[in-house]
C-alpha cells in the first residue's frame, strides 16, 4: 500500500520528501484516464444502489444507504492513497452536486452491469495500480456491500450483531466478490 505520509482530513495533501506539500489525489489519479477514474470513484455508490432494498421497503433501504455511505467514508482510514483519493473524489463529487446515482429499471436490478463494472474495475487496477493498492480498493468496495447487506433485518430494523445475512444477500455478495477477483467462481 501507499505510504507516502498522513494526509489532510480531507485526503488531499501529504507531505513529500523535500518537506514540502504535495497533492496525493493529482499524483494518485494521473496513472488513470478520465473514463477509469470515473469507474474506480462511482463503483462504490453503485454497489450501495445495487445492494439496497430500495423503495419497496423504505425503512429498510435508509439503514442499508446509511450503512453503504458509512462503509465509503470507511475508505478515509485506509492504509492506501488509492482508496482514500477515491473517497475525497467521493465527496468532492457530491459537494459539487452532481446527482447520485439511480436505481436501475433492469429485470435484476442491474446486477449485471455492476457486475461488468467490477470485472472492468479490477482489469484498470491491474493496468494502473501498485498491487497493495488494488486489493485494498477491491476489498473496500467488498465492504460497502457487506455493511449494506447487514445493515437491517428483512423488517428494516438493525440486524443483531453476528446475525448471517440472507442467502440471496449472501450469494449477491458471492458474485460481487468473484467480479472483484476476491474469490474464485464456484
Amino acid at each position: 500500500m501507499s505510504h507516502t505520509g498522513s494526509p489532510d482530513p480531507a485526503g488531499a495533501t501529504a507531505p513529500d520528501p523535500s518537506g514540502g506539500v504535495r497533492d496525493v489525489r493529482r499524483t494518485t489519479t494521473a496513472p488513470y484516464s478520465p473514463e477509469d477514474w470515473q469507474l474506480l470513484v462511482r463503483l462504490p455508490g453503485r454497489v450501495i444502489v445495487a445492494v439496497s432494498s430500495g423503495p419497496e421497503n423504505p425503512a429498510r433501504a435508509v439503514a442499508e444507504g446509511l450503512a453503504g455511505l458509512d462503509g465509503i467514508a470507511a475508505g478515509r482510514a485506509f492504509d492506501s492513497e488509492l482508496v482514500r483519493a477515491v473517497v475525497a473524489a467521493i465527496y468532492a463529487e457530491s459537494d459539487d452536486g452532481h446527482s447520485a446515482p439511480v436505481r436501475s429499471h433492469s429485470p435484476d436490478g442491474g446486477l449485471t452491469d455492476l457486475l461488468q463494472s467490477c470485472r472492468a474495475a479490477v482489469q484498470v487496477l491491474t493496468r494502473h495500480a501498485d498491487p497493495a493498492d488494488s486489493a485494498a480498493y477491491r476489498q473496500w468496495v467488498q465492504s460497502v456491500a457487506a455493511r449494506v447487506c447487514r445493515a437491517a433485518g428483512p423488517d428494516g430494523r438493525p440486524r443483531p450483531f453476528g446475525d448471517p445475512v440472507e442467502p440471496a444477500q449472501r450469494a449477491l455478495l458471492d458474485r460481487l466478490g468473484e467480479a472483484l477477483g476476491l474469490r474464485s467462481a464456484g
